[in-house]
């Protein structure tokens, strides 16, 4: 039997979820969660001064609204620097790391001096090898003894074999002069620690494994799963930035994308399953594999983005749609809806919910049943309530006082009331628009006057109808 999978999401709490970070949140989290595994959390708040609550609660909050849910307690990598520190001591006393007593100075002068000598700068100290009685009562690092020959092999998911000769690594430093860990130390001792089987993160961190592999081996500890995933890009090619847009995904849940759509979207950014687009979480958990992440950096489009969270709209159950919605207006810091309005909402939604691309959109569709009594049309739907059209509207709204309300009765009626004006429906619909509901884009005339009911359509074709004078 396999052991179990184990990923884990490891941000520094930087004040909001980075949109990078929030898709290697998701691989790991789709990973895991494909195969019953676990998905851990870990804030790496090693730099108190950025480390604040505040930046954690971000990163938090991101994950939720993308529904990365995650296993067991967040673990703090602060906390776990006596750990870390305690490693090194016995990496220390069984002769696989050593003390080095060598000043800043003396290594800046000897890098100085290998530079103006077109010699490798990678610095070689003289302790690794020193006599204990020679150690001077100084300040002094741990540093572990790296391999000087051969080769070290990084195995990995994404990236394929990656090797580097062991003559290209320096005797890393382990616990610095104050007794603090480094990061590459906690990161090891913590993914041991936390049981972590395969290490999904940006390629960026690929150079590190070598480094990394040396604590473990040197522990006699199994070396997790590499998979180094390619950064995102923009679309000109070069490294995500602000320059691009919004970074954090939370700045993506303000704007109005659906969760859903973030995370189809964030997949297929890098990963792919046939040529499949558009998929639902659980294909996404039952396709996701790493084999199917590609070597190239991915560019972010948020036409695609949009494209994809438009089918998700159309495709949501109208409920979650609803509460989706009420998140998002909390999230923009935007006004509640009240119980009328969410009620009407929720008779509208079947109507609105398609070619919506964001939120924002469909809230602008569903504008005649959240707006009240007297509507003002904008200016566009405003020119299509001329003089003209306000008395056809006075002539009209008595007929559909008496008028079954049912979709065949309404379209039959309308339609012969536009043959008595020897004319055709789509030139009553400007006008019944502007008047239900203040624009000249909406939902079909015969959906909204069926949501609103017979008494609200009437009342608001007699308020258009009575502006004439």
């Amino acid at each position: 039997m396999s052991a179990p999978v184990v990923t884990r999401f490891a941000p520094s709490p930087t004040g909001f979820l980075h949109i990078g970070g929030a898709r290697t949140a998701l691989f790991n989290w789709l990973y895991a969660r494909g195969r019953g595994g676990r998905f851990l959390l870990r804030i790496e708040d090693t730099d108190r001064a950025r480390s604040t609550p505040e930046a954690t609660e971000a990163i938090l909050q991101g994950m939720a609204w993308l529904g990365l849910d995650h296993d067991g307690d967040i673990v703090s990598q602060f906390e776990n620097a006596p750990r870390h520190a305690a490693v090194a001591q016995e990496l220390l006393a069984a002769g696989k790391a050593y003390k080095c007593f060598a000043t800043q100075e003396e290594i800046t002068a000897f890098r100085d001096a290998a530079r103006a000598a077109g010699k490798s700068t990678l610095y070689r100290s003289p302790w690794r090898d020193a006599d204990p009685s020679t150690h001077p009562d100084a300040p002094y690092v741990i540093r572990i003894k790296a391999p000087q020959s051969g080769e070290t092999v990084i195995r990995d998911q994404v990236q394929g074999d990656v090797t580097i000769r062991n003559d290209q690594l320096d005797d890393m430093v382990l616990l610095r002069s104050d007794g603090t860990p480094v990061y590459m130390l906690a990161v090891v001792v913590d993914d041991h620690d936390m049981g972590v089987s395969h290490v999904i993160r940006g390629d960026d961190h690929l150079n590190n494994a070598a480094r990394q592999m040396m604590i473990y081996e040197a522990m006699g500890w199994e070396v997790p799963v590499w998979a180094h995933i390619p950064l995102i890009h923009g679309p000109d090619g070069k490294k995500l930035s602000k320059r691009h847009g919004a970074l954090g995904a939370q700045e993506y849940q303000v704007m109005g994308y659906p969760a859903a759509g973030m995370r189809n979207y964030l997949a297929r950014l890098g990963w792919s399953h046939g040529d499949d687009e558009f998929f639902t979480d659980a294909q996404a958990r039952e396709w996701f594999d790493l084999d199917g992440i590609g070597k190239s950096p991915a560019r972010f489009d948020l036409k695609k983005l949009e494209n994809l969270s438009g089918q998700h709209i159309a495709q949501s159950d109208d409920a979650a749609l609803q509460r989706e919605i009420i998140d998002y207006l909390a999230a923009a810091g935007l006004p509640d809806l009240t119980n009328a309005q969410q009620t009407g909402l929720a008779a509208a939604m079947p109507h609105v919910k398609e070619r919506a691309k964001t939120l924002p959109e469909l809230l602008e569709k569903a504008h005649f049943v959240l707006a009240s009594r007297p509507i003002q049309p904008d200016e566009k739907a405003a020119k299509a309530l001329d003089s003209v059209s306000r008395g056809i509207l006075r002539e009209l709204t008595p007929q559909l006082q008496t008028d079954s309300w049912s979709r065949e009765h309404l379209e039959d009626l309308l339609n012969r009331f536009a043959e008595s004006k020897e004319t055709k429906f789509g030139k009553l619909a400007g006008p019944l628009r502007a008047a239900l509901a203040g624009r000249a884009v909406t939902p079909s005339v015969f959906d909204m006057m069926l949501v609103l009911g017979q008494d609200e359509t009437l009342a608001r074709l007699t308020d258009a109808a009575e502006d004439a004078g």
